[in-house]
């Protein structure tokens, strides 16, 4: 199935998406992307579905064809302040305030009227319409462009923090709870960037 370029016709549209949600450490990232209207790209899908090879050749297109892209991130330390579903909504209200910005200081010349997020819930932003929309980064085309920047962005980052903390594989698994990771965690105790409020179990062990 095709993505879609669009829900509206007249209205700019910038699709927002997540990655780090389910992680146990690092932080959540967000990315916001306004696309051309009618915009097309045959590689481009849910960045789940996407190879790392794929992913990093989208992300140069992305940045390239996007009228405007914008990506933040909301440390571990506030995920475990104001929960990871909080987290999650801040980031992408930093990439939308990140466009904005970008605007305000003329480097864009487009600003969102309506929001499209991935996922069924959101908080508002500055009185912009959005729509949520269930597994939106298989559906349109700005959410997947959303999910490939904040992916790479991530992972990059992910692995460059493995280099300072190589004993939990975060090069191999980006902070998500995979056996070898869990196992580390429990062998090795948490790192300072482990979300403390996640438990971590292996078996009948919890940390």
């Amino acid at each position: 199935m095709s993505l879609k370029s669009a829900l509206t016709h007249n209205f700019v549209e910038a699709g927002l998406d997540e990655v780090g949600r389910g992680c146990l450490a690092g932080p959540v990232v967000a990315a916001a992307v306004i696309l051309p209207k009618n915009y097309k790209n045959d590689l481009l899908n849910d960045s789940k579905q996407l190879s790392k090879e794929d992913r990093n050749t989208l992300e140069i297109s992305i940045k390239k064809d996007a009228l405007a892209w914008a990506i933040a991130e909301v440390s571990h330390t506030e995920i475990d302040r104001i929960n990871i579903l909080r987290a999650s909504f801040l980031a992408m209200h930093k990439a939308l305030d990140a466009i904005f910005e970008q605007f305000n200081n003329k480097i864009i010349d487009v600003v969102p009227e309506i929001l499209l997020v991935d996922g069924n819930r959101f908080t508002p932003y500055n009185f912009l319409p959005y729509n949520c929309i269930v597994k939106g980064d298989a559906k349109f085309a700005a959410i997947a462009a959303a999910s490939v920047l904040a992916k790479t962005y991530r992972d990059a980052l992910m692995e460059d923090l493995a280099l300072q903390y190589p004993l939990y594989g975060w090069e191999q698994n980006m902070g998500y709870p995979t056996i070898e990771h869990r196992k580390a965690v429990l062998l090795h105790g948490f790192s300072p960037l482990h979300r403390l409020t996640f438990k971590v179990q292996v078996g009948e062990e919890e940390v």
